[in-house]
C-alpha cells in the first residue's frame, strides 16, 4: 500500500514544477502538460522532443503502476529517471539563476524520489 501512495505522490509532486523565463513569462508544469497533451492531437510535430516525451511517458507509466496489485519496482525506477531528467534539470537551472521559486517547486519531487528509491530497494516491494 505504501508503494502506491509513494507512486501517486511522485505523480503529484512532478506536476508542481515551476518554470520562469525572460519577459515575465512563467508556467506550472501541470499547465504546460495540459497544453502539450492538447497539441499532441492537433500538432504532434511540435511536441516531439525528448525533454517533453520522456517525462510525459514517465508520468503515464507511473499512473499505470497505481493499477497494479503491487507497483513494479523496475517501472517505478524507470519513471523516476524519466521524470527526474526534467525536474533535476529545472533544479539546476534554479540554482544557477538563484530562482528560489524553481528550486522550491522541484525539491518535493527530488526528495520523494530519493526516499522512494530507498524504500523500494530496502523492501523489495
Amino acid at each position: 500500500m505504501k508503494a502506491k501512495i509513494l507512486n501517486s505522490l511522485l505523480i503529484l509532486t512532478s506536476l508542481m514544477g515551476y518554470l520562469e523565463w525572460g519577459g515575465n513569462n512563467h508556467i506550472m508544469l501541470f499547465e504546460a502538460e495540459a497544453e502539450i497533451i492538447l497539441k499532441l492531437f492537433s500538432d504532434p510535430q511540435s511536441v516531439l522532443h525528448p525533454f517533453i516525451l520522456i517525462p510525459l511517458a514517465g508520468q503515464f507509466v507511473l499512473l499505470i503502476t497505481l493499477f497494479q496489485k503491487t507497483p513494479n519496482k523496475i517501472l517505478t525506477f524507470i519513471c523516476i529517471g524519466g521524470l527526474g531528467i526534467l525536474l533535476a534539470f529545472m533544479f539546476l537551472i534554479g540554482i544557477m539563476t538563484l530562482n528560489y521559486k524553481i528550486i522550491i517547486s522541484t525539491l518535493p519531487f527530488l526528495i520523494l524520489s530519493i526516499y522512494s528509491i530507498i524504500f523500494f530497494r530496502k523492501n523489495n516491494a
